[in-house]
């Protein structure tokens, strides 16, 4: 097994309008999608579809979203092995609503991943010693997230905290234990308190956190493409310029590719490069999972652009 992603699973509501509305009022919106998403499946999907060997550590619900979120999991060979239900729970669900620019705004109902505990964590253990890395997202209990933490370092294991959606709640000796911490912008923001409006500034919130003990930040910033700050250097890794359709699931896409990548490289710039043109794709496309593309739409991307 290459890579355990220990996270959420949601299922998708997805609400195209034109523009929000006010209070009290109702508009009728052109489109909309069912599909499977969370923070944690979304990953997964990722790095699966670039061919890594993916298990998944979740909780689903015992409604209709259930069996279907498994069968999507297992669809791209993800092992659902530590993929349970919860008895009397509803499955996760995020509504999302997408405007004409493809920005999102979204609410996530938690469901059963709530339940994802630290014995789930550690009844999976013998076959999550077999992982060359463990992906973590905040979509679940932070004690759960804690003792992932705690298990990748008990065995040597590489840890990525994609810290999302932000809490102030998070222990940041716990994050310093992590390989990587891959927040965006506006996570960033919420973390450190400080402005990320341009590059320097962003690069000074990272730079606290690396003063912290954090190891490595990777911090994505849309169209604006990625920075990976250290203890010693700042690498700009530039956005592909597409049409944007829906940015959904753009940084878990980053995410799941970058972990595939670099489990098979330990290359981090190499890594990020790969991953910045998977998310590029993706957003060109509706949905979340279901926009994103294959190894081969990414390696001729990458030969068209370069």
């Amino acid at each position: 097994m290459d890579i355990a992603v220990i996270g959420s699973n949601m299922v998708d509501l997805i609400s195209y309008i034109n523009k929000m509305p006010r209070e009290g009022e109702t508009l009728e919106a052109p489109d909309f999608e069912i599909g499977c998403g969370g923070k944690g499946a979304n990953q997964a999907v990722a790095a699966a579809k670039m061919g890594a060997r993916v298990m998944m550590v979740t909780k689903v619900g015992d409604d209709l979203f259930a069996d279907n979120t498994i069968a999507n999991l297992e669809k791209y060979g993800i092992d659902t092995e530590f993929t349970n239900k919860v008895p009397g729970t509803s499955s996760g669900v995020a509504p999302i609503f997408v405007d004409p620019e493809s920005k999102n705004r979204i609410l996530i109902i938690k469901g059963a991943n709530q339940f994802l505990t630290p014995e789930d964590v550690d009844r999976a253990a013998p076959k999550l010693k077999l992982c060359s890395l463990i992906v973590l997202q905040l979509e679940i209990p932070l004690e759960t997230v804690y003792r992932a933490i705690e298990f990748g370092n008990e065995n040597g294991i590489p840890v990525i905290l994609n810290p999302a959606p932000a809490s102030k709640e998070l222990d940041f000796n716990y994050v310093c234990k992590c390989d990587f911490f891959v927040p965006n912008e506006s996570e960033l923001e919420i973390l450190t308190g400080m402005p990320v409006e341009t590059e320097e500034q962003i690069k000074a919130a990272a730079g606290t956190l690396i003063e912290k003990g954090v190891k490595d930040v990777i911090v994505t910033m849309g169209s604006r493409g990625v920075m990976w700050v250290t203890k010693g250097e700042v690498h700009i890794v530039d956005s592909h310029k597409v049409n944007a359709i829906d940015t959904t699931g753009a940084g878990d896409a980053f995410i799941g590719c970058f972990a595939h990548y670099f489990t098979q490289s330990q290359d981090v710039l190499h890594s990020i490069k790969m991953a910045t043109a998977f998310a590029a794709l993706s957003v060109t496309k509706r949905g979340t999972q279901s926009s994103y593309p294959t190894v081969e739409e990414v390696e001729h991307f990458i030969k068209a652009v370069v």
